[in-house]
Parts: C-alpha cells; sequence; structure tokens
C-alpha cells in the first residue's frame, strides 16, 4: 500500500493516456466552467517538515496532560499493551473504509469475526455483531431491538449515565417511542418502583451494571421482574468488570451492550471509540449493522460472510430495524489484539487490581474528611461527598497534576481507580486533600 504515497506526475499521465485525454482538464471538462476552480486555491505557502512540527508541538503545548487521572465517568485510563498498537498499527489493517467487497477481504471478515466471538464469550451471549459508533449508540441501537406496535415505553434506570441517556432520547424522538426514567434510591435502581412502572407496553428495561455511580447492580432480581411483565432486559457492561461480576448471560439478560474503549483504546478525547452488542439466539436476528458468520467455499475450505443483515443498505427501508451500515472494524480489532494479549487471567487482573485499589482509596479518603454516599457494593468508580466543597478541591489537585474525581449536579465527586494508579499515588492525593481541608 505504501503508505498512501501518492501518484507521480508521470504516473498520472500514464493514466489520463489510458483513457484517451491528454490533461487533467481535459478529464473534467464536462463540469461546466462558471462552478470549476480558476487558478490556485487560496491556502497558504507550504511549510518545511521543521516548522510544521513546532507548529503542531506549540499547538500540544496549550493541552493541559495530568500524570494522575482519577476520573472515569464511562472513558477510563487502563494500561495498554506495547502489541495492540503494534500489530493494529499495519497498512493491512489501517484503511479508510472497511473494504468492499467484503466477502473478497477474508483476512478482515475473520478478525470481526473472532471479535464477535471474543464479545460472545466476554458476555456470555450466544451472538454478537460487528461493533457500532460507541456504547451510548448501542444502548441507543438495543431498544429498538426490543419495540413494537404494542410495547412502546422504554424503561432506563436513573443509574445510567447521563450521556447514554441523552442518546437514547434522541433516538427515540419521533420513534414513536417513550423514554421513562426509573428511580434510584441509595445510588442503585429501586426495584420496587421498577416493579410498579412495568406493564404490558413496557418494551425493555436498560441498566447500566456496574452503574454510573460505580455500584453492583442486583442485576439478576431486576431481569426477573422485567421477564415476568414479558419485557425485555437489556445490560450496559463495562467490558473489564465482566472479568469478575456476572456476566449478562448470567443475569438473564436479553441484550448485552457497552462501551470498548476500555479494551485497549486511548482515551484519545472521546473517540474513535467502539459500542459492542450482543444478545441472546432469540434476540439475534434483530441485532443492528454488520454480523459476520462462518461458511465454506465450493471446495469445502472455510470462510467467512457478511450474514442475517437487517440493515437499511441491504433490505427495504421500512423493515430495517436500523440505519446503522457500518462498525468500528480497527477499534474491534484493537479489542480483539488486546483481549488475545491479556488473556482471562489478565483481564481478571487487570478488573482485580482496579476495584481493590478503588476500595484502598475510598477509605483513605473517608479518613481524609470525604466519606462515602453510598454504602453499596462497587467496582473502581465510587461517589464521596466533598464537605470542603469540589471546585476547591479539584483545584487544589490540579495544581499537583491529579485530575480528581467528576463533580456531579448535587456537589458530590465520582472517583475511578485503574491498575495504572499506584499506592503512591493515591497517598499523595489524600494528603492533598488533607491539606484543603485544613486551609
Amino acid at each position: 500500500m505504501g503508505s498512501y504515497i501518492p501518484a507521480t506526475e508521470e504516473q498520472k499521465q500514464k493514466m489520463l493516456e489510458a483513457m484517451g485525454l491528454s490533461s487533467t482538464d481535459e478529464l473534467f471538462s464536462h463540469i461546466p466552467s462558471q462552478v470549476r476552480l480558476q487558478g490556485k486555491l487560496r491556502i497558504p505557502e507550504g511549510l518545511s517538515e521543521m516548522e510544521v512540527l513546532r507548529k503542531m508541538e506549540d499547538y500540544a503545548g496549550e493541552n493541559r496532560i495530568f500524570r494522575h487521572i482519577f476520573r472515569g465517568a464511562g472513558a477510563y485510563d487502563h494500561y495498554i499493551p506495547s502489541i495492540v498498537k503494534e500489530v493494529v498499527s499495519k497498512e493491512e489493517f489501517i484503511t479508510a473504509y472497511t473494504p468492499y467487497q467484503a466477502e473478497i477481504s477474508q483476512g478482515i471478515l475473520q478478525s470481526i469475526f473472532e471479535y464477535q466471538t471474543m464479545i460472545c464469550e466476554l458476555t456470555g451471549m450466544d451472538a454478537a455483531n460487528a461493533s457500532v459508533y460507541d456504547g451510548a449508540a448501542a444502548a441507543a441501537e438495543s431498544v429498538f431491538m426490543c419495540r413494537d406496535r404494542k410495547r412502546t415505553r422504554v424503561l432506563v434506570s436513573e443509574t445510567t449515565n447521563p450521556q447514554v441517556v441523552e442518546v437514547m432520547k434522541t433516538y427515540c424522538h419521533g420513534r414513536q417511542a417513550t423514554v421513562e426514567m426509573v428511580p434510584a434510591r441509595n445510588g442503585s435502581t429501586d426495584s420496587e418502583a421498577l416493579k410498579e412502572m412495568l406493564d404490558e407496553t413496557a418494551a425493555c428495561f436498560y441498566v447500566q451494571q456496574p452503574n454510573y455511580y460505580g455500584i453492583i447492580e442486583d442485576g439478576e432480581t431486576l431481569g426477573e421482574l422485567v421477564h415476568e411483565k414479558g419485557g425485555k432486559f437489556i445490560m450496559g457492561c463495562n467490558p473489564i468488570a465482566l472479568a469478575i461480576v456476572k456476566t449478562p448471560g448470567e443475569c438473564g439478560a436479553d441484550i448485552a451492550v457497552g462501551e470498548g474503549q476500555p479494551l485497549g483504546m486511548p482515551l484519545a478525547f472521546g473517540g474513535p471509540y467502539l459500542g459492542f452488542m450482543a444478545a441472546t439466539r432469540e434476540m439475534m436476528r434483530k441485532l443492528p449493522g454488520r454480523i459476520v458468520g462462518e461458511t465454506a467455499d465450493t471446495e469445502g475450505k472455510r470462510g467467512f460472510v457478511l450474514t442475517l443483515q437487517a440493515r437499511e443498505q441491504h433490505i427495504r427501508r421500512e423493515k430495517a430495524g436500523s440505519n446503522i451500515c457500518s462498525n468500528e472494524a480497527l477499534c474491534a480489532l484493537t479489542a480483539s489484539v488486546y483481549l488475545s494479549a491479556m488473556g482471562p487471567e489478565g483481564l481478571r487482573k487487570a478488573a482485580v487490581l482496579s476495584t481493590s485499589k478503588a476500595h484502598y482509596l475510598q477509605k483513605e479518603l473517608e479518613k481524609a474528611g470525604l466519606p462515602p454516599a453510598y454504602e453499596g457494593e462497587f467496582f473502581h468508580e465510587f461517589v464521596t461527598d466533598a464537605p470542603q466543597g469540589a471546585e476547591k478541591i479539584l483545584k487544589a489537585l490540579e495544581e499537583k497534576g491529579y485530575l480528581g474525581g467528576l463533580p456531579l449536579p448535587d456537589g458530590r465527586l465520582l472517583w475511578c481507580t485503574t491498575e495504572k494508579n499506584t499506592k503512591e499515588e493515591m497517598d499523595e492525593l489524600v494528603s492533598l486533600i488533607r491539606e484543603v481541608g485544613n486551609r
């Protein structure tokens, strides 16, 4: 592929001659002259490599880079093994778009198939798609796998990431579906409130596991309540947590979705990320987007094809379950390489370290005057009160290169740890907060 080095003038001339043309102007002669560019583009003169590098470094210098990160809320700073970037940076994989025709690109299809298999193993579900744009889009798409003419109400736990809720509401707007929030109690979903809201008009119930506040929800009980009323149960999952908590499959979920960013993708200013989707056998024909299946060719050799495509690009628009026509192939490959590099034990160790460090930090913050807001079991995020003032604490931490917890609307702070955070970091953070309290 030559790292996308453009064609030389000689090569361009040969192509023109092959078409029976003498110049580029002749190639575009059918376009009216009044809409064609006359003269050169009005852009600045080019710079040397050294000048460009210096300019980019100046721009980059305006960014605030935190060496110590204690914030999550949907995007997490996990360690990424060096092999991940080494593999996915190969020219065979970095393409401008999904290769067409897909069946010709057997290598890409196999990589997607392996990704789908890993997502099924991670979630305990029967089938997965080739991915969608991000976790919020996956959550929104899952709703329309459950809706029908009679069941149009979408129930969503109040403990869901607010950004995910907004995307779900956007999707539902104008599509004859209403989003209703199920109240929270003590930081987790109020099962009694859910029970009262469920009826024959409720299409599904969505809960995040762990929830936005880091607390582990009682997935099994919530799932049973939903199924008793004939609705579908959707779980939004943190993929790292799935190494140590019950999978959606074990909780009886019909659909499992989530943000795949923790699986080898850097924070990267919010993207590109990866939305994973998996479902039970009964629901798999409603999965949106691409699905890669395994088959055999005329000679009996193993091969891969796109299959079960209920998307607008392949069937009549009014029968399509979704207008999602693409997938995050490179990000899906990244997740596959990450999971392969980590292995089951490595993933479990990352999850155990993340949660054990969060529990240590929570206890130390409580000693420093930031008591926990909720009592429920949590994974690697937790909420504390901030009697000294959230803004005051965060400003003091930022001055020392620490990105503290996310300030919540009620004045509390949502903290996060991953396997990358050290005991020394956490002790220093707690020491800085004590200083704030003593001022």
